[in-house]
């Protein structure tokens, strides 16, 4: 290589860090295993740009977004007092409550967050995607995550919404719209026992909620998150229901959060890597011609 090579070289400026986005899963009380993960990613120095969220994820983003640790959260989780919790789910209750607890840490609208955050919601109206970036910020995360029948919906300029999981269970996708180049998504229900396998009277209940739910879910809520995702941790929650909330499940699940994440930390800072060395040389090539 020739002088003026290696200084052309020395003094080419680095390339710009890759934007990374967590797409940040639906999944009720095993959402303590997205704490889990967030842990694994802080202590591995990875940092979040962009984060995009649904039902348990969007509140779980949210505080990420708004500048929430991981051990922040676990406090957080802490303060629930899960007897009044479990009074308040009901067929069709408000959310009132849910949304008072989360203003404590979550006060404000979208403008007062760190990071951009987007929250996936259904609309009952015509089962759409509804994608939240602006308003109350503890209105869209309770939004995000009213499922029926258990909740009833939470009004947002005048639409009924409910639950995102019916339309994007992971909004990898979103996150690539707000920016994110790369994103990681963290599906919740990747080990969930599929129909044939459920007990008679599960499969019973389930069928008789199809028809008395005002939303549905579409073809493809959960394959879309993999579709957009450029890596997607899969913690194995497969023995856990989404209404878990002993402290003995919830610390487990974190557990198998944190030991997922960090058992693929290695292949993500890989995966980071090659596409860091990918984009570059395009750039390379789009600048010589």
């Amino acid at each position: 290589m020739g002088i003026f090579a290696r200084l052309k070289q020395l003094f080419r400026p680095s390339p710009p860090p890759v934007k990374l986005g967590v797409a940040l899963g639906s999944g009720g009380a095993k959402g303590m295993a997205h704490l889990g993960a967030l842990k694994a990613f802080e202590e591995a120095g990875i940092t979040f740009s962009y984060v995009t969220g649904t039902s348990i994820g969007a509140v779980v983003g949210a505080l990420l977004a708004k500048g929430y640790s991981a051990e922040d959260m676990r406090r957080i989780v802490e303060a629930v007092n899960r007897r009044e919790f479990s009074r308040n789910i009901r067929p069709f209750a408000d959310l009132t409550f849910a949304e008072q607890f989360l203003d404590n840490y979550l006060e404000g609208d979208f403008t007062t967050l760190r990071l951009p955050f987007a929250a996936c919601a259904t609309d009952g109206k015509d089962n759409r995607l509804v994608v939240l970036r602006k308003g109350k910020l503890a209105r869209a995360v309770t939004a995000s995550s009213a499922i029926p029948p258990l909740f009833k919906s939470v009004n947002i300029d005048g639409r009924e919404l409910y639950d995102g999981a019916f339309t994007n269970a992971i909004p990898t996708d979103v996150c690539k719209v707000l920016g994110a180049e790369f994103v990681i998504g963290i599906d919740l229900g990747a080990f969930s026992k599929p129909e044939e396998e459920k007990g008679r009277f599960s499969r019973l209940l389930g069928t008789a909620l199809t028809h008395i739910q005002p939303v549905h879910y579409t073809d493809d809520q959960r394959s879309r998150g993999y579709k957009s995702a450029d890596y997607m941790l899969r913690p194995p929650l497969g023995e856990f229901r989404s209404t878990d909330i002993s402290e003995a499940a919830m610390e487990e699940m974190f557990t198998l959060g944190y030991e997922e994440a960090t058992r693929c930390m290695d292949d993500i800072k890989a995966a980071i890597s090659n596409f860091s060395k990918a984009r570059n040389a395009r750039g390379r090539i789009k600048g010589r011609s």
